[in-house]
C-alpha cells in the first residue's frame, strides 16, 4: 500500500472543482471487500484532515468560491461502495465537514480585529484540535503498520471525538449565524431626487458628490469590514455570553458542560483581565472595544466648570446596554447599537455576559471612583491581591468576592477623599447658610447696602460692586467654618426671572411627583408665551436677577456639581424674593405709623375706612410673606436638611451620597411648591402684587397728606373715588390668587400642611377675608 500522504499529493494540488463536476474514479463493484474496505480507510484518513480523497469525494454542489467556509465541507462516498461497509464510513463523514468548518473559524477570527476574546476562543479552540490532529496521527500509524487495522477500529477510536467536535462546530455555527448582515451599502444605490439635490449641493461647495460618496462607502468598509457588513462583529461579552446560554441549555450533557466550560473559562480570561485592571487601577483598556464599559475620552474633568449636564461623572464612563442605576432596564438610545436580529442580543460589547449582569453596576462604579481618585493625583495601592489574575474565572465565585472587594475598596476610598480630606459636610453647611438664609443677618446687611444698586435694571448693575458689598457683609458676620469658605461665594446675574425660567422648566418636563396640573397643555403655553413677551419689553430689575454662585473644586464638583447649585440658587432666589417683599412691606408699616396715617378725623369716615383698608391689606401681605418664609425655612428646608445630615452620618457609597444629596434638594423644591405650573402661576402673581403694593408706600402717604390738607382748607370732597378705585383693584387680585392658590391645594398632599396654614395665620389676625367689602372684626 501507498503511504499516504504520497499517494494524495497530486489531488491536493489540483484546483478546487467547479460545481456539479466529478472526479473520474474506478467502480469498486468487482473489487474484494478487503480491498475496498483497506481504500476507504485510506481515503477517510483524508478526508477526516479535509482533504478529497478518491472514492470519499467533495459533494457536488461543494464549491470554495461560493460556499461559507464555516459551514464546512460535505462529502459523499462513492455509490459503488459495499453496503456493509457505507453505514460506518458515513457516520465518520462528518467529522470532515466538522473539522473543516472548525478550522476556517479558527482562522477566520484570529484575526487582528476581531479581539482578545475571540483570540482567547481560537486558541483554546486550536489546542482542542491538537489532541485531534494527534489522534489522527496515531491512527495513521496504526493503519500503516497494523494488518489488523479495520474501519470498526477506525469507528471505535474517533467515535468520542465526533460527540466533541460536534459540540465545537453547533458553537462555531452559531457565532458565524450571529453575524448580521442587514445593513447593506447596496440599498442606497437607487438615487432619489434628494440624493440629486444633496449631490449638486456637495458640487457647488466643491466637496464632490461622487467623490464624497466613494469616501464615505470607503469608510463604511473599513468599519464593516470584520463582519461582513453587520455593523459590529460578534466579539468580547457577546462571544462569552453565546458559550454560557450553550452550557447552560445543554447541562445535561457532561461533555458538552465540560467542553463549553473550558472554552468559556479560556474565552473569559482576556475579557476578566481587562475588568481586573478596570476595579483596581480605574484605567479602562479596552483597545477592540469588547467589555461592557465604554470611555468618552473628548468628556473630561474641566466641563464640570461650565457645562450644567455633569457629562464627566455622568457620561465619561458608562455601561455600552445604556443601562443606569436609575433606569436599570436596557432602552434603545444614543450610542447604543441596536439588537442582533438573529437572537436578539446586544452585538459586541455591548452585550453583558450574564454572569455579570447582576455586577455591571458595581463594576462601573468601582473603576469610576477609582478614576476620580486617580484625576486627583492620588497613587491607588489596593493591597496585596489574594487573586493571581490567572487564576480568575466567571464561573468561579472567588471572581465575585474579588469584584466585592475591589468595589468596597474603591467606594471607601473615595467616600474618605470626599468626606475628610475634602471637607465635604462643612462645605454642604456654607451651602445651607448662604443659599437657605440660616444667618439672615448676613442678609439683611447685604440688602441694606445694596438698596441703590438693587433698584436698577438688572443689565445696568454692577456685579463689581455687588461682589464687593457681598464680602463685605460676609466678613461682618462670617464665624467659624464660613470664614474659610466665604471667598466661594459670588455673586451673578440670572437672565430671566424666577417664575419664568421655572414655569419654563415644568411647562417642557412637566411637574415633578405628578402634583395637580401637570401638561395644561397648549392653552397653558400659549398664554406663558404671552406673558413672556409682555414682560421681556420691561427690563427686570437687579433684585429680581440676584443669585449667588459657588465654587467648588474638583473632586468636589462631582457632588457639589452645577446642577445641584442650580437647584440651591432657585431655592436662594424664592426666599430672596420673599425676604426682599417682607422688608419692603416692613418699611412700609413703619411709614404708616407716622403722623398722617394716626391723625383723627371724625368728619371724614369714608377716607378712614380707606386708611383703615390700606393698612388691613398692607397686614395681611405681610403676614402672607412671613408665614411663607417661615414655613418655608422652617417646615421645609430645617427639617430636610437634618434628614440629609442623619443619611450623610449613616451613607456607605458614593453613589448613595450623590443620590440623597440630589433627591434633599429635589425634595425641598417640590414641598416650597416650585414644582406646578398652576401653584407657580398663583406665587408669582402674589408676590408681584405684594411688591407692587409696597412701591405705591410713598404714593399712599402723598394720598393721605392731600386728602388731609384738602379737608383742613375745604372741608369738602376729598376725591376718594380714584383712591378706592386704585385699592380695589390690589384687594381684588391678592384676594382673587390668594383664594386660588388655596383652591389649588385642596386635595394635594400640601394642603393640611400649607393651604389650611395660609388660612389660619390670617384669622389670628382675627380678620375674616372678603373677596370684595371691607373686612369685619369678628
Amino acid at each position: 500500500m501507498n503511504p499516504p500522504l504520497n499517494s494524495r499529493v497530486s489531488s491536493i494540488s489540483v484546483a478546487p472543482k467547479a460545481k456539479g463536476k466529478a472526479r473520474q474514479q474506478e467502480s469498486l463493484d468487482r473489487v474484494p471487500l478487503e480491498v475496498q474496505e483497506a481504500l476507504v480507510l485510506e481515503d477517510l484518513l483524508y478526508v477526516l484532515m479535509g482533504i478529497e480523497g478518491t472514492y470519499v469525494t467533495y459533494h457536488p454542489d461543494y464549491s470554495q468560491e461560493d460556499d461559507d467556509p464555516l459551514q464546512g465541507i460535505h462529502f459523499i462516498v462513492a455509490p459503488s461502495l459495499d453496503t456493509s461497509l457505507r453505514d460506518l464510513v458515513e457516520r465518520i463523514l462528518p467529522l470532515g465537514m466538522y473539522y473543516t468548518a472548525i478550522s476556517s473559524f479558527v482562522e477566520l477570527r484570529s484575526h487582528l480585529d476581531f479581539g482578545l476574546v475571540n483570540h482567547a476562543l481560537c486558541a483554546a479552540i486550536r489546542e482542542m484540535l491538537k489532541d485531534y490532529q494527534t489522534l489522527l496521527s496515531q491512527l495513521e500509524h496504526a493503519f500503516n503498520t497494523s494488518p489488523e487495522f479495520s474501519l470498526q477500529k477506525l469507528w471505535f477510536y474517533v467515535h468520542p471525538t465526533i460527540h466533541t467536535l460536534s459540540l465545537i462546530y453547533q458553537l462555531v455555527l452559531e457565532l458565524g449565524a450571529a453575524d448580521d448582515p442587514s445593513h447593506d451599502l447596496s440599498s442606497d444605490d437607487s438615487p432619489s431626487m434628494s440624493d440629486a439635490e444633496e449631490e449638486a449641493r456637495n458640487e457647488a461647495l466643491g466637496l464632490g458628490g461622487a467623490k464624497l460618496k466613494a469616501v464615505l462607502s470607503e469608510m463604511n468598509k473599513n468599519d464593516l469590514g470584520v463582519t461582513g457588513g453587520s455593523g459590529i462583529a460578534v466579539m468580547g461579552g457577546e462571544v462569552i455570553t453565546i458559550i454560557y446560554e450553550r452550557m447552560q441549555n445543554m447541562s445535561g450533557d457532561p461533555t458538552a458542560n465540560t467542553l463549553y466550560g473550558t472554552l468559556l473559562r479560556a474565552a473569559g480570561k482576556p475579557y476578566v483581565a481587562m475588568l481586573r485592571v478596570w476595579i483596581t487601577t480605574g484605567r479602562l483598556v479596552d483597545p477592540y472595544e469588547e467589555l461592557l464599559l465604554k470611555e468618552s475620552k473628548f468628556i473630561n474633568r474641566g466641563i464640570l466648570e461650565m457645562d450644567y449636564t455633569d457629562e464627566y461623572w455622568e457620561r465619561r464612563y458608562t455601561l455600552r446596554d445604556g443601562s443606569t442605576l436609575a433606569s436599570p432596564s436596557k432602552r434603545l438610545q444614543a450610542g447604543v447599537p441596536p439588537p442582533r436580529t438573529i437572537g436578539g442580543r446586544l452585538p459586541g460589547g455591548a452585550c453583558v455576559p450574564p454572569l455579570l449582569e447582576g455586577w455591571k453596576h458595581k463594576i462601573l462604579l468601582a473603576g469610576k471612583y477609582l478614576n476620580v481618585i486617580r484625576e486627583c493625583g492620588i497613587e491607588i495601592t489596593h493591597g496585596q491581591n489574594p487573586y493571581d489574575g490567572n487564576d480568575l474565572s466567571m464561573d468561579d465565585e472567588k471572581f465575585y468576592k474579588f469584584l466585592e472587594d475591589a468595589y468596597s475598596h474603591a467606594n471607601r476610598t473615595l467616600l474618605q477623599l470626599l468626606l475628610k480630606d475634602q471637607q465635604l459636610i462643612p462645605r454642604l453647611r456654607s451651602l445651607k447658610r448662604y443659599f437657605f438664609l440660616s444667618q439672615s443677618s448676613f442678609l439683611t446687611h447685604l440688602l441694606d447696602l445694596s438698596a441703590t444698586e438693587l433698584r436698577k435694571a438688572s443689565k445696568s448693575a454692577s456685579i463689581v460692586k455687588l461682589q464687593s458689598l457681598l464680602d463685605l457683609a460676609l466678613n461682618t458676620d462670617a464665624s467659624g467654618e464660613d470664614v474659610l469658605f466665604r471667598e466661594d461665594v459670588k455673586v451673578t446675574m440670572a437672565e430671566s426671572g424666577l417664575y419664568e425660567f421655572l414655569l419654563k422648566v415644568v411647562s417642557v418636563s412637566g411637574v415633578i411627583g405628578g402634583e395637580e396640573g401637570e401638561n395644561d397643555g397648549g392653552h397653558n403655553y400659549e398664554e406663558q408665551k404671552k406673558e413672556k413677551e409682555k414682560d421681556d419689553r420691561k427690563a427686570m430689575l437687579a433684585i429680581d436677577a440676584l443669585a449667588l454662585d459657588y465654587t467648588v473644586k474638583f473632586p468636589l464638583s462631582l457632588v457639589i456639581s452645577r446642577k445641584t447649585i442650580l437647584r440651591y440658587q432657585l431655592l436662594f432666589r424664592f426666599l430672596l424674593h420673599l425676604k426682599h417683599v417682607e422688608q419692603s412691606l416692613s418699611s412700609m408699616w413703619i411709614e404708616q405709623k407716622t403722623t398722617p396715617w394716626r391723625k383723627s378725623m371724625p368728619d371724614h369716615e369714608d377716607f378712614n375706612r380707606w386708611r383703615l383698608r390700606v393698612c388691613l391689606l398692607r397686614a395681611r401681605m405681610l403676614s402672607f410673606v412671613q408665614q411663607i418664609l417661615a414655613f418655608t425655612t422652617f417646615e421645609v428646608l430645617e427639617p430636610n436638611w437634618r434628614a440629609l445630615e442623619l443619611k450623610l452620618d449613616k451613607v456607605t457609597t458614593v453613589d448613595q451620597l450623590l443620590r440623597d444629596h440630589v433627591d434633599f434638594l429635589d425634595t425641598c423644591l417640590k414641598e416650597c411648591m416650585l414644582t406646578s405650573s398652576k401653584l407657580l402661576k398663583a406665587y408669582s402673581r402674589l408676590i408681584v402684587t405684594c411688591s407692587t403694593f409696597a412701591l405705591y408706600a410713598a404714593s399712599f402717604t402723598k394720598s393721605v397728606n392731600q386728602a388731609i390738607v384738602a379737608a383742613e382748607t375745604s372741608g369738602g370732597d376729598l376725591g376718594m373715588a380714584k383712591r378706592w378705585d386704585i385699592l380695589g383693584k390690589f384687594e381684588t387680585n391678592f384676594n382673587h390668587w390668594l383664594a386660588f392658590r388655596i383652591l389649588l391645594m385642596r386635595g394635594t398632599e400640601h394642603a393640611r400642611a400649607l393651604g389650611l396654614r395660609a388660612v389660619l395665620c390670617l384669622k389670628r389676625k382675627r380678620v375674616t377675608l372678603t373677596l370684595g367689602g371691607a373686612p369685619q372684626q369678628r
